[in-house]
């Protein structure tokens, strides 16, 4: 934030705002990682929300129902939560997503719009963790 914008009025709101978003983000992932879905939902996402995961019919509840099959699939699912980036009513969260011991995963970035404090919108996009690669840096 530039020096000017310190004492604007608002400014503190917009970012605690921003700081709270991203907070329920992360709370929303980690509540589907331990199978808690219909809470994640309950608590974090509003009920006309759509998504952009072209593997589900639009809307919230067959994304909630994908999942559900996804946890019941994969119940020992982990993510792990590399960068958080908040901006006005955006959160995006870089993480590593574990579906089954043992794998490398999938470099995942969530993206999600806040409307007061539920989520109404929601992207997703991975990309699998390569088993070797030339850059020593890795993928995280």
């Amino acid at each position: 934030m530039m020096d000017n914008q310190k004492n604007l009025p608002g400014t503190l709101q917009v970012e605690n705002r921003v700081v709270d978003h991203k907070q329920a983000a992360i709370q929303f992932l980690k509540l589907i990682e331990t199978g808690q879905i219909e809470e994640a939902y309950r608590r974090y996402a509003a009920a006309n929300g759509k998504h952009h995961n072209p593997y589900f019919q639009a809307g919230f509840p067959a994304l909630q129902k994908g999942m559900q099959e996804n946890h019941d699939q994969f119940p020992n699912m982990r993510l792990t939560v590399k960068n958080v980036i908040g901006d006005g009513d955006l959160v995006a969260i870089h993480s590593q997503v574990v579906q089954s011991p043992g794998e490398a995963g999938v470099a995942a970035v969530h993206i999600f719009r806040f409307q007061a404090d539920k989520i109404v919108e929601f992207w997703d996009v991975g990309e699998p963790v390569p088993a070797d690669s030339p850059n020593e840096d890795g993928i995280f």
